[in-house]
C-alpha cells in the first residue's frame, strides 16, 4: 500500500503566500514559518512533550512576528491556521492518484496534521474518494519522522511495515519511512532535496506524476 505525506507533497501551500504577505508585509516568510513550525513539532517529540501541528502552526507564527518585528494581529494567525485546511492540490496530483487507484493499489493520505484537519485538506482539495484512509500521526501522539507513525500505517492496513511506501516531498519524511523498514518515494518539488545521509529511496521524479510512473513499474499488482 502507499501512504502520501499531505502538506507540499499533494497540497500546495503557496496558496498561503497572500496572507503572509497581508500579514507580515513578506509572503517570502511562508517557507521559515513552516520550518519553525515542523522544529517546534519535532522538539516535542524528542523530549517527550508533545506538540501538535495545529498549536506548532500557532506558535512559529509568533515566533517568525518577533524575529521580524511584526505586530501580528490574531485574525491574521486565525486565516493562516484556518487556510491549511482547504489548500489546493498540486496540478497533477489528482491524475496521478487516480491512475495509482485504478491500478489496485491500496492508497492512504498520511500526515503530522491532527485527523479532523486531515479529513478537512483531502476532502477540499478533492481527493477523498481516492484514499481508502486518511490518517493522522496525532493518533499515536508521536510525529513523523519517529517510527511509531509508519507503523500505524502498517497496523491499520493489516500489511506489514515493509509493504508501506511512503510518498513524501521531504527528506526527513522519507529517512523516517525508511529507518522504520518501509519503501519510499521522494517527490523533487522546488527547493526540496533529499539528504545525502542514509538510505535513499528507489523511486524519486520531479512531480507526483512521475513519481507514480515509476511506482507502477515497481509496485502494481501483476
Amino acid at each position: 500500500m502507499i501512504a502520501f505525506d499531505v502538506n507540499e507533497t499533494l497540497l500546495d501551500l503557496s496558496a498561503l503566500d497572500p496572507l503572509f504577505e497581508r500579514a507580515f508585509g513578506d509572503a517570502s516568510l511562508r517557507p521559515l514559518w513552516f520550518a519553525q513550525m515542523l522544529q517546534l513539532a519535532f522538539v516535542g517529540v524528542i523530549t517527550g512533550n508533545y506538540i501538535d501541528f495545529g498549536t506548532a502552526q500557532r506558535a512559529a507564527l509568533t515566533m517568525v512576528a518577533q524575529r521580524t518585528g511584526t505586530d501580528l494581529e490574531e485574525q491574521d494567525a486565525d486565516e493562516i491556521v484556518g487556510a491549511m485546511s482547504s489548500l489546493p492540490p498540486h496540478p497533477e496530483v489528482r491524475e496521478a492518484l487516480q491512475r495509482l487507484h485504478e491500478a489496485g493499489l491500496r492508497l492512504a493520505a498520511f500526515t503530522n496534521s491532527t485527523r479532523e484537519v486531515a479529513e478537512a485538506q483531502i476532502s477540499n482539495a478533492g481527493l477523498r474518494d481516492l484514499f481508502e484512509q486518511v490518517l493522522s500521526a496525532d493518533e499515536v501522539k508521536r510525529l513523523k519522522p519517529a517510527p511509531e507513525p509508519y507503523r500505524m500505517v502498517a497496523e491499520r492496513f493489516s500489511t506489514h511495515v515493509a509493504e508501506v511506501r511512503l510518498v513524501a516531498a521531504h527528506a526527513w519524511d522519507v529517512a523516517g519511512a525508511l529507518a522504520a523498514g518501509c519503501a519510499a518515494a521522494f517527490v523533487e518539488r522546488p527547493g526540496m532535496v533529499l539528504s545525502p545521509i542514509g538510505a535513499q529511496p528507489d523511486v524519486v521524479g520531479a512531480d507526483l506524476g512521475e513519481v507514480a510512473e515509476r511506482i507502477l513499474a515497481v509496485d502494481a499488482p501483476r
